[in-house]
């Protein structure tokens, strides 16, 4: 599943993992260059302030 971050950026969904050291839920997730990045679930899924607005850090893209 592909995501566009709030500032702009696409990425696809990899998995979901699990942090060894005290079993947070991470998403591991890549951007368009290729990198591979992991993020806290919690904080991958969850709402910031810009602007003064609400919105989802990462936002699904709708397919087509």
């Amino acid at each position: 599943m592909r995501y566009r971050h709030y500032k702009g950026g696409i990425y696809e969904l990899v998995c979901e993992a699990t942090l060894e050291s005290d079993h947070t839920p991470m998403i591991v997730y890549k951007a368009a260059d290729g990198s591979v990045w992991t993020r806290p679930k919690e904080v991958f899924f969850e709402q910031v302030n810009l602007d003064g607005c609400m919105v989802a850090r990462f936002a699904v893209v709708e397919a087509g």
